[in-house]
């Protein structure tokens, strides 16, 4: 609000010196003494009216809550009025026009309030609305039970009289609950203009209490009286008290018990009392009324208590950045899936390759967003029988439910999805997998086995692909020493056809490693099917066969060579189809493993073998040509041709 304008200040400030004076005369006079009986009569009306210019100056001067400060001036207009009334008419029935309006002060001023308070309404919880509430039917039902018992005890004459007296306590009380209500609603932190309006209604309230007690010995010019023209002054003063823009205060506070807890005293207290010595029906019933909100007050609670509950448990089993399980949750879920019957499953522990480099190029904030995206692909690469979860830094996991030839598909997945290339950066992953129950009945088993298989692939992975190479080398050479520089050719010539093809730098690494490689399972052939000169039976043919299966089982082991894997099992796939060990047919077949194929027969023709003798480049070529489109691709076939007769030529 802006700051007050010097008149406002100026009248509020002569409001309170007068006030001061005239409370000072009522209390040190006694009621019939001239100068009493002057103030009481003058500037008693003075100050009330006063106070009607005062906050009705505020609905003038100020838009904002334009119409609740005129209703609110309207109530203080009417009690002014009807003491103006009272002292210059006298009237000696009862009730007079002068009741009237000192009865419209309340509903007016009960008005007033609530359209204060609508503009805060949206900011209020729903618990402390019921609070309110039950604030306001509690004292009700306290102003009832004392109130309006001492008008009822002494009430006598007409409907009319008995409808008056009992008129002042309702209103009193109704003002009075508002007040609690309304206090209640702010959590009990109150602003400063709250704070003085409702002191302003509670002192009428008060000020109408005292005068129940006393009315057969009051006498006009009271210490009481100190109190009606306080509360006007009060009321409008709250008109211009500065507080902030209501719409945006913390209004919600603490979830406290006090509130519910002190009105069911207050309520039990009435019923208890009740029970002794009769008290009016509308103090019984506000008092019922109360316990009935207090229990609703309860249920709310602990329906609340329970979400808060159901939401700190799912916070704690959640990762807060990508929203997936944490580690937590993953040890629960791996307990439930080990207890029997198990089912199998497939635990994988991921750890990111590269992400360090990206954190420190790109910054912790897209750090953070690179997490978040490859936590969202993982859990889709999981499916809907899956779970998976981050277990801290750049560390992941899944847990999957599989059958038979799930696993590799699923690992496949699940590494694509833990893998985002870009500009400068290349992050990719390395696991640990362990099939559950068959390698691990133990949560902590399961876990150390599957850190050490990752371990063991990011040892391999720093090696480098040199050393893993090396190794695969030397395990063909150690069974077939002549097999090393077939595979050294067919991996030359390869290279050739692949870059004339146009595959990328990074395709034709894949491509020379898988054909060096190719003929890696036959390690697990026995040396006599190998070796031998003649024509093979049966069952040397199915060994054989499996040669390839071996081979990519070996390298799918290394993440370094998984793409390797599946050229080498495709290696001896035929173009018609005729091929194994999948029988695929065409296209089908991995345009690496075409390329090895045609490759690895042309240089198994040039090579002496123990069962046949070499042939020559243009028999081999012409083997070639005439087997293109049934074993070889035919593009494949025209490009190999054409390296060969550049080869020759250049010799």
């Amino acid at each position: 609000m802006r700051p007050l304008p010097p008149w406002v200040r100026t009248a509020l400030a002569t409001a309170y010196v007068v006030y001061v004076a005239y409370a000072l005369v009522v209390l040190l006079t006694s009621p019939g003494d001239a100068l009493n009986h002057i103030v009481t009569n003058w500037l008693y009306q003075g100050l009330i009216a006063g106070a009607v210019v005062i906050a009705a100056a505020r609905a003038v001067h100020v838009e904002q809550d334009r119409l609740a400060w005129s209703v609110i001036a309207a109530a203080l207009a009417s009690t002014s009025f009807a003491e103006l009334y009272f002292i210059a008419f006298a009237p000696e029935s009862y009730p007079s026009v002068a009741d009237v309006f000192w009865i419209a002060y309340y509903p007016l001023a009960y008005v007033g309030m609530v359209l204060l308070l609508r503009r805060r309404a949206e900011a209020i919880a729903r618990p402390l609305w019921l609070d309110g509430l039950t604030a306001s039917v509690a004292a009700a039902a306290l102003g009832a039970a004392v109130l309006l018992e001492v008008v009822l005890s002494t009430a006598h004459g007409s409907h009319a009289e008995l409808a008056t007296n009992l008129a002042y306590p309702i209103g009193d009380v109704l003002l009075l609950s508002a007040v609690f209500g309304v206090f209640s609603l702010a959590g009990w932190r109150i602003e400063r203009r709250w704070l003085v309006l409702g002191l302003g209604l509670l002192a009428t309230a008060v000020a109408d209490g005292v005068y129940l007690f006393t009315v057969d010995t009051y006498q006009a010019g009271a210490p009481i009286d100190v109190l009606w023209p306080l509360s006007s002054l009060l009321i409008a003063t709250a008109a211009w008290v500065r507080t902030h823009d209501e719409r945006h205060l913390r209004t919600q506070g603490r979830p406290l018990l006090a509130v519910p807890a002190v009105c069911a005293i207050v309520a039990i207290g009435i019923l208890v009392y009740d029970h002794f010595a009769r008290l009016n029906v509308l103090a019984v019933g506000l008092a019922a009324v109360t316990m009935l909100l207090v229990i609703l007050r309860l249920g709310l609670t602990f329906r609340e208590n329970a979400q808060l509950f159901a939401l700190t448990h799912h916070e704690s089993v959640t990762d807060a950045l990508t929203g997936i399980g944490n580690r937590r949750r993953l040890l629960a879920d791996l307990q439930r899936t080990l207890e029997p019957p198990t089912p199998t499953t497939l635990l994988m522990i991921f750890d990111l390759d590269g992400f360090k480099g990206y954190n420190d190029s790109f910054g912790h904030p897209a750090g953070d967003a690179l997490l978040a995206r490859l936590a969202e692909k993982l859990a889709r690469s999981a499916g809907q029988g899956g779970a998976s979860y981050r277990l801290g830094g750049d560390e992941f996991c899944v847990v999957v439910p599989i059958g038979p030839g799930d696993a590799e598909p699923l690992i496949d997945r699940t590494c694509a999805a833990l893998s985002e290339r870009g500009e400068g950066f290349d992050v990719t992953s390395s696991f640990g997998a362990v099939v559950l129950p068959d390698e691990a009945t133990e949560v902590s088993t399961a876990l150390s086995l599957a850190d050490e298989r990752l371990y063991a692939q990011k040892q391999a992975r720093r090696g480098g692909p040199g050393q893993s190479m090396d190794a695969f080398i030397e395990a063909l050479a150690a069974q077939e020493p002549a097999l090393h520089a077939h595979h050294e050719g067919v991996a030359a010539l390869a290279l050739e056809v692949g870059a004339r093809l146009g595959l990328a730098p990074d395709d034709l690494d894949e491509l020379s490693r898988a054909a060096q490689l190719h003929d890696l399972g036959k390690v697990a052939v026995p040396d006599e099917i190998l070796g031998k000169p003649g024509e093979l039976d049966e069952r040397e043919w199915e060994f054989i066969h499996q040669h390839t299966v071996v081979g990519e089982r070996i390298l799918r082991a290394s993440p370094l060579f998984r793409n390797a894997a599946t050229v080498v099992r495709s290696s001896h796939e035929r173009w018609d189809g005729t091929g194994y060990p999948d029988g695929l047919v065409g296209e089908e077949i991995p345009l690496a493993s075409r390329i090895v194929s045609a490759c690895d027969a042309f240089e198994a023709m040039t090579t002496s073998r123990p069962y046949r003798v070499a042939r020559t480049t243009d028999d081999a070529l012409e083997e070639l040509r005439r087997c293109s489109g049934t074993q070889f691709d035919p593009r494949i076939v025209a490009v190999l041709v054409a390296v060969v007769r550049e080869r020759v030529e250049a010799a």
